[in-house]
């Protein structure tokens, strides 16, 4: 068995997880705890000074957040991981070592709104910028990379369209440039898509959506993959160079390939504080138990729908990748083997007013700002999420005026229909 590598069932539920040694209980302990009795004073210098391993305080390490942090390395092949408050947070995180004023980050135009909003906004405050572009076109992606960009940003499976990306021919291009592609993976999830094994340098993802499962926690999570050279240029002199808090330690040279997940600890977590809570971690280490059984389910379920959607005289279009009819369906067997998500959308002939009109009338659906849940969801994506965009920026990421998004969740496929069946009914005038 030892010379066996487990199964992804099998690492869903036991990687990171282990008795615990003072009390024997299986599952692994909420350790709510804000700090951590050092053996001696030798031992806390030892910690503090990097020297050692181990438990200071709960903004940088805890053991409920390590063990989930461990499973996610090892659900998505990287050397380490690093868990946070939320989605939006694991992504500053993960520009964090990388950037500093006047750089720039080459983005995919099909993001979440609020990734949109964080990048093409927020980020200017920190002399942070971000260039979008289509990511259907190489020549365009490699023509926006120029001697500021520290990194490119895409979804393995992009919300809201469902739309699947060259994860391949994405990291041959940033590969070239000798910058890190950086990819979240939430829609997705480790289950379908590993991206480090189509080169990401680091994968980040909301842990609020399907890894938890049940719309309960807030949580993100940066995976690294160990195996980009932070010292092969003077581009990211934050994890090559001397760092001062430090007495001159250079991360890379020290950590080697868990340079990244180290820095972002003992420098990111330390002075920006995203930390996860151990209650929540608690939360997301069991959803992540069901995954693969919850994931086949969702692919089954939004497949079903989708082909009810496409048939019908009421919609326009249906951009779920698993769909024949798509033209991301031919990625699905290099990219997302096992199925396409559950997250698409769905544009209603009568435009605008049928949407709202759709969306106020379901009644087994429900309407709000979420994805990945049991339960299945709906949203008008362009009064919501993608609110703050342009009309040209919501449609360039697929959520257009005229377009539903749906999240499908896992109850009797049969009953998803009838519910949007009869919303559409009141709602469309033919």
């Amino acid at each position: 068995m030892a010379d066996t590598p487990a199964g992804f069932d099998t690492l869903q539920i036991h990687a990171g997880a282990r008795p615990d040694p003072a009390t024997g209980a299986r599952q692994v302990p909420i350790y709510q705890s804000t700090a951590f009795v050092f053996r001696d004073t030798d031992h806390a210098a030892a910690l503090f000074n990097l020297q050692e391993v181990g438990y200071i305080y709960s903004r940088l390490t805890n053991p409920t957040v390590s063990a989930l942090q461990e499973r996610m390395a090892t659900l998505e092949g990287g050397a380490g991981a690093i868990c946070v408050a939320s989605g939006h947070s694991a992504q500053i995180l993960a520009l964090f070592p990388l950037m500093g004023p006047g750089l720039n980050i080459v983005a995919s135009n099909r993001l979440y709104g609020g990734t949109v909003t964080q990048f093409s906004q927020t980020i200017r405050r920190f002399g942070w910028s971000a260039t979008f572009v289509d990511f259907d076109d190489l020549d365009a992606l490699d023509a926006a990379i120029d001697e500021n960009t520290r990194a490119v940003f895409c979804e393995s499976i992009a919300n809201p369209g469902g739309y699947i990306t060259d994860l391949d021919a994405v990291s041959a291009i940033s590969e070239k440039h000798g910058i890190p592609l950086i990819v979240d993976n939430t829609t997705a999830t480790p289950y379908l898509c590993r991206p480090i094994e189509h080169g990401a340098t680091l994968v980040v993802h909301s842990m609020t959506k399907y890894l938890t499962g049940n719309g309960t926690v807030t949580g993100g999570c940066i995976i690294d993959s160990g195996k980009f050279d932070w010292s092969a240029n003077d581009k990211f002199p934050s994890l090559s160079q001397p760092e001062p808090a430090y007495h001159g330690l250079k991360f890379h040279e020290t950590f080697g390939p868990l340079s990244f997940t180290f820095h972002s600890i003992a420098v990111g977590l330390r002075d920006l504080g995203m930390t996860l809570n151990p209650q929540a971690a608690h939360y997301t280490l069991m959803g992540i138990e069901t995954l693969s059984l919850r994931m086949d389910r969702h692919c089954e379920n939004a497949l079903k729908v989708a082909q009810w959607l496409e048939a019908d005289p009421r919609v326009a279009n249906v951009t779920y990748a698993g769909l024949p009819s798509s033209p991301y369906h031919g990625r699905m067997a290099a990219i997302c083997p096992k199925g396409a998500s559950s997250l698409f959308t769905f544009a209603l002939k009568d435009g605008y007013e049928a949407c709202v009109k759709v969306i106020n009338a379901v009644e087994l659906f429900s309407h709000v700002a979420n994805l990945g849940d049991t339960r299945s969801l709906i949203i008008h994506s362009a009064s919501t999420t993608h609110r703050q965009l342009s009309e040209a920026q919501q449609i360039a990421a697929g959520a257009a005026p005229n377009v539903i998004r749906l999240s499908v969740g896992l109850e009797n496929p049969e009953d998803l229909i009838a519910d949007l069946d009869q919303a559409m009914t009141k709602a469309c005038a033919s």
